[in-house]
């Protein structure tokens, strides 16, 4: 008898951003110079006094099991920069502190979403939201969104995409891959159709600090009244305060019985989230600040370089990158051609080209439901941004 994978998990496409940063590895150590501009990592170091934190906690032995929901005080710290940063208030039993952002986002749809339900999904989308859609047995319904609109959802056509079986929208602001942002119109539009039909909400507002637009951020739930019953927020430490090896994230809740839900899936699923992880994260969202806004500022010049760069090239073209740190680019005018004696005709290929002839990394943006498209990173250091950009300028200068 042969030990087979059940037909869920065998329809499950794997990340292709972990499938592009690990061709980079390979290629790496084999002796290649590569620039890789493939994961949504920042580069930096994490801040030292969150590591003393750690390194405390450890001394003071934080190094057994936690609720599986998270330790307490970790939840006040998060209820407390939601209230002061955005005015939510919310108890702090509404949170639930996870495995990162990622493992935050499964507990909130496994939750949710029955078989046959629908989930709204704007693309370009994060690679996960649809496979982690499907794990629950529910549909991913995606709308295309285009350029032009900054690859953002309208409600004209988020009233279109509803159904009778649809559940709930999914969000993302600032947006991975493409970088934009939603104004606070933007999103009272969205609300209000939310608000007419009562659509559940998920708000993954992973990027929240790092946004380089004089607009102020605004979080989901406070763009009308009566959001915050409807809506599930989804952040972490992992982008904010380059902890992504930390994993910690959390959802917060709009009642105190969905929190529990996902608290009862967590305690099945991983039990708790590392111990030392959380009181690391208390350290980072009540500590100092500047950090923060020290690599926010080296983002943006690199935003800034990345963003001349690409406007230098002709053919290609991205939306204005007003958070994270991605370029979402267009490049159906440089498909159709060939590349060292090799035709490119999908985004696939003109990635996969780029890093073995170039090598430069980036992810496809069919990965992201956009074809046609590639993401860059600039979550690296300018002097490699440079050598990268000088690459790509010399791959598409090469095409033929």
């Amino acid at each position: 008898m042969t030990v087979t994978v059940s037909q869920l998990i065998q329809a499950l496409e794997p990340s292709a951003t972990m499938a592009m940063a690990a061709k980079a590895k390979e290629l790496k150590a084999a002796g290649r110079t590569i620039y890789d501009l493939s994961l949504g990592e920042p580069d930096f170091a994490t801040p030292e006094h969150i590591c003393e934190a750690a390194v405390e906690a450890m001394r003071k032995g934080h190094t057994h099991y936690t609720a599986a929901s998270g330790i307490p005080e970790l939840k006040k710290a998060v209820v407390k920069q939601y209230h002061e940063r955005y005015g939510l208030e919310y108890p702090a039993e509404n949170v639930v502190i996870s495995n990162g952002a990622k493992h935050a986002i499964h507990n909130v749809f496994a939750c949710l979403l029955d078989p046959g339900d629908e989930m709204i999904i704007p693309a370009p989308y994060w690679v996960s939201y649809g496979e982690l859609v499907k794990l629950t047995g529910a549909v991913p319904v995606i709308v295309n969104t285009p350029q032009s609109n900054g690859f953002k959802l309208t409600a004209e056509a988020l009233r279109a995409a509803i159904t009778p079986k649809s559940k709930a929208l999914l969000l993302c602001s600032p947006s991975n891959p493409t970088g934009t942002l939603y104004s606070r119109e933007e999103l009272q539009a969205l609300a209000d159709v939310v608000l007419d039909t009562e659509l559940v909400v998920v708000t993954d507002e992973i990027y929240d600090r790092l946004v380089y637009t004089d607009q102020p951020y605004a979080s989901f739930p406070t763009v009308r009244p009566g959001l915050q019953e409807l809506t599930v927020v989804v952040n972490g430490v992992s982008k904010t305060y380059a902890m992504t090896g930390w994993r910690i994230g959390w959802a917060i809740a709009p009642n105190k019985a969905f929190a529990k839900a996902m608290g009862d899936l967590q305690s099945q699923e991983t039990s708790n989230p590392c111990s030392i992880s959380q009181h690391a994260a208390i350290a980072a969202i009540q500590g100092p600040q500047d950090c923060v806004e020290k690599m926010r500022q080296e983002f943006d010049r690199r935003r800034r370089y990345v963003a001349s760069r690409l406007a230098s090239i002709p053919g290609l073209s991205c939306p204005e990158m007003e958070g994270a740190f991605y370029a979402f680019v267009n490049i159906s005018q440089h498909l159709g051609k060939t590349y060292g004696g090799v035709r490119v005709d999908d985004d696939t290929q003109w990635c996969l080209e780029l890093l073995g002839q170039k090598g430069v990394a980036s992810v496809m943006g069919s990965a992201f439901g956009a074809p046609g498209c590639v993401r860059f990173s600039f979550a690296t250091s300018l002097e490699n941004l440079a050598a990268a950009m000088d690459a790509v300028q010399e791959f598409v200068n090469g095409a033929r």
